[in-house]
């Protein structure tokens, strides 16, 4: 478990915030610029040359902050830690690359903290509003300087759920029949943004295949705010896998765990 003090965890929250702050102005200088795009796995998986530098800029304050800690990061510039001892930072340098490219709106950077496998400190960074989400169980949630309250507590009906759109697309986890129960969907193709909606009270759920950097941030702060965080068949996630991660109020997880298993 973390032994960090108050003061060691506010020392490494407002270190984080001054590297975010930067990276906010050159990641919006950066997007109204030429951007060089390319694809990795498919046509609709993008990278661009600021997934690429925003990554090794953060791995660098990383290594020079925290030098025994291991970084999982998406754009290959960090470690492949085989176990969550010590101290493991997970790096998403833009989450959201196809909404950084095509709509310029969106997309967050994302980093998170955990020690031996614990929750520590999450942040998600509206890089469009200037928002950073962040905190954690030691400190609460903020958005900025303004504390977050626990979200209330809705079912499935009683509000928005955010979906994966191409699983929803082929009805795959039960998306389909979860999103008919549900008031509303939306699909936002992004994990921070979606995220952030369901730290804010504005959906009751967000549920997306997902890497270790595009929940871990999120799950940090949703469990924080008193949300579950868990796979599509409630289990605990693996944090160095890929997982169907479910995130939702008690109420409406409960409801789409059982519309998943049904």
């Amino acid at each position: 478990m973390s032994t960090l003090s108050p003061f060691e965890i506010q020392e490494i929250d407002q270190t984080v915030l001054v590297w975010l702050d930067e990276l906010q102005k050159s990641t919006i200088a950066a997007m109204n610029q030429h951007l060089d795009v390319a694809t990795k796995h498919d046509a609709r998986d993008l990278v661009t040359n600021v997934d690429k530098s925003n990554e090794q800029i953060i791995n660098k304050y990383i290594r020079k902050f925290d030098p025994d800690a291991q970084i999982v990061s998406e754009e290959g510039f960090g470690d492949k830690p085989i176990s969550m001892a010590g101290h493991v930072w997970f790096v998403d340098p833009i989450d959201g690359t196809m909404n950084f490219y095509k709509q310029h709106d969106d997309f967050a950077i994302m980093i998170a903290l955990y020690i031996d496998n614990q929750p520590i400190l999450g942040w998600i960074m509206d890089v469009v509003n200037n928002i950073v989400y962040h905190g954690g169980p030691q400190m609460g949630v903020f958005a900025n300087q303004l504390r977050l309250d626990p979200p209330e507590n809705d079912a499935l009906n009683q509000g928005i759920v955010l979906l994966s759109g191409a699983r929803l697309l082929y009805g795959m986890f039960g998306y389909d029949e979860i999103a008919k129960s549900a008031l509303g969907y939306r699909v936002i193709g992004a994990a921070g943004p979606s995220f952030i909606r369901v730290l804010r009270g504005q959906a009751v759920g967000y549920s997306s295949k997902m890497m270790s950097w595009d929940f871990a941030a999120g799950q940090v702060l949703a469990k924080t705010l008193g949300l579950i965080v868990s796979d599509i068949d409630g289990k605990q996630l693996d944090m160095l896998s890929s997982n169907i991660v479910l995130v939702a109020t008690n109420r409406a997880h409960r409801d789409i765990l059982a519309l998943h298993r049904s």
